[in-house]
């Protein structure tokens, strides 16, 4: 009895660091965040005024809310068809007998992307969408016709779609990544039963590789989904938000209420909204792929 309370003791006194750690920096925040939100209260002024749930019920009247939930539900949508779709399907190719023996060249050239500054990104691609300069325009010029040619961001029709395309450049190597890593844990054994018993490699890949890497499937599911509604940085950079407030995320919508018309208690409140939506989609996503022991 006295070794197992020992035993107990010893891994409490392991685990209480991150216990504290966790505490202090993840769900104090979130619940200070929820606090601030029921208050109006700026940089300069040290009061603050009680306004219970009034930012909420503005948030919800508000139509670009909405314009920017719909910004965020297109990234997440894209995201799922490109980055784990698009994955899945370059990474069963890399996969191949054929062509893993070229593998490592592959890996190292679609995980570059991943791992370049969002800023560096986010320039580089306004240079290259550039309506008089930009290296698309010019080489739709040359390979089709002058007419195709189009200010990709600067309008309010095109312009979400072209900063979407961007993150799917950067993120779909990652998560390829990922999904070969899976790929690479399935034992030999299977893929050679089903060679002897005739299977096609479509059915191979749904009947063996797909359920044997559904972990990181649903990983990578949940990765996407939040990132999708986190985005911020590749927005700011390219559009801040324009033309026309048509590329609003939630995330530029807080930098804005907060940095630029010093709202924090308005800030607060869509912070906690982002935090409800990922939250939510998250533990609706591990409900469904009825698991969660690789996140």
């Amino acid at each position: 009895m006295k070794k197992t309370f020992q035993s107990s003791r010893t891994a409490v006194l392991y685990i209480l660091p991150a216990l504290i750690f966790i505490l202090s920096f993840v769900f104090l925040p979130i619940l200070l965040n929820v606090y601030n939100s029921m208050f109006r209260w700026n940089s300069f002024e040290a009061g603050k005024v009680f306004v219970g749930l009034e930012y909420y019920g503005r948030l919800f009247k508000d139509p670009i809310f909405f314009t920017a939930l719909k910004n965020n539900s297109l990234f997440a949508i894209i995201s799922i068809v490109f980055q784990v779709g698009g994955g899945l399907i370059i990474a069963a190719i890399l996969e191949d007998k054929i062509i893993r023996k070229y593998q490592p060249f592959f890996r190292t050239v679609l995980f570059i992307p991943s791992v370049i500054s969002i800023a560096v990104v986010g320039l580089l691609w306004q240079l290259l969408y550039n309506p008089e300069i930009g290296l698309i325009n010019s080489a739709i010029n040359v390979l089709v016709q002058a007419e195709w040619t189009h200010a990709w961001l600067g309008d309010s029709k095109t312009a979400i779609y072209a900063v979407v395309a961007v993150s799917q450049w950067q993120y779909t190597g990652y998560m390829t990544m990922l999904f070969l890593i899976a790929m690479q844990k399935i034992p030999a054994e299977y893929y050679e039963a089903a060679m002897i018993d005739g299977a096609s490699r479509l059915k191979t890949f749904f009947n063996i590789t797909l359920p044997q890497i559904r972990e990181m499937v649903v990983v990578g599911f949940v990765i996407t989904v939040i990132g999708a509604f986190k985005v911020f940085d590749e927005v700011y950079i390219m559009t801040s938000g324009g033309p026309g407030r048509s590329t609003e995320v939630l995330g530029t919508m807080l930098y804005r209420a907060a940095f630029r018309n010093d709202e924090m208690g308005y800030a607060s409140t869509i912070g906690t909204i982002i935090f409800v939506i990922t939250l939510t989609l998250s533990l609706i996503q591990l409900k469904l792929g009825k698991s969660g022991k690789e996140v």
